[in-house]
């Protein structure tokens, strides 16, 4: 079974968690001394269709290790909810964050590094020529007309 999309209401409100939580972590709120001494890059933040449960997809700069990071972010849990209250004061009610390593930039680079196989780039360069000699025919024969 396949899950829905977003709707564009869950899209919007994850845009509005994600600024204000990227806005409380730059001003270094957090009284803890990992998440303190962590450049944090929030990449995404998925809502639930109820919009009670904001799963943020984090991915922290310059660490290699983001299980320490999301430990921090889940011990203060509860004091994140409640600086970012005023910022989301809109919303009907105050959703529950769940933090998660970011993998889409691991799944980036597992791309890349396909990409420059020799034997993929080899491949790529041969479709280039036949293209570029499908489009000189193409281009000689609209000039003889």
């Amino acid at each position: 079974m396949s899950q829905k999309p977003p709707s564009q209401r869950q899209l919007r409100v994850g845009e509005m968690v994600r600024h204000a939580l990227t806005q409380l972590l730059q001003r270094g709120d957090v009284p803890d001394p990992v998440i303190e001494n962590t450049v944090i890059s929030i990449t995404e933040v998925a809502m639930s269709p109820d919009l009670k449960i904001a799963t943020v997809f984090i991915s922290p700069l310059g660490n290699s290790e983001p299980q320490p990071v999301i430990k921090a972010l889940a011990a203060n849990q509860k004091y994140i909810r409640g600086r970012l209250s005023p910022a989301l004061r809109q919303m009907k009610y105050m959703p529950e964050f769940r933090f998660r390593a970011d993998t889409s930039f691991d799944n980036y680079e597992r791309i890349d590094a396909l990409l420059h196989r020799p034997d993929v780039a080899r491949d790529l360069q041969s479709d280039d020529g036949a293209n570029d000699i499908a489009q000189d025919t193409s281009q000689t024969g609209s000039e003889e007309q």
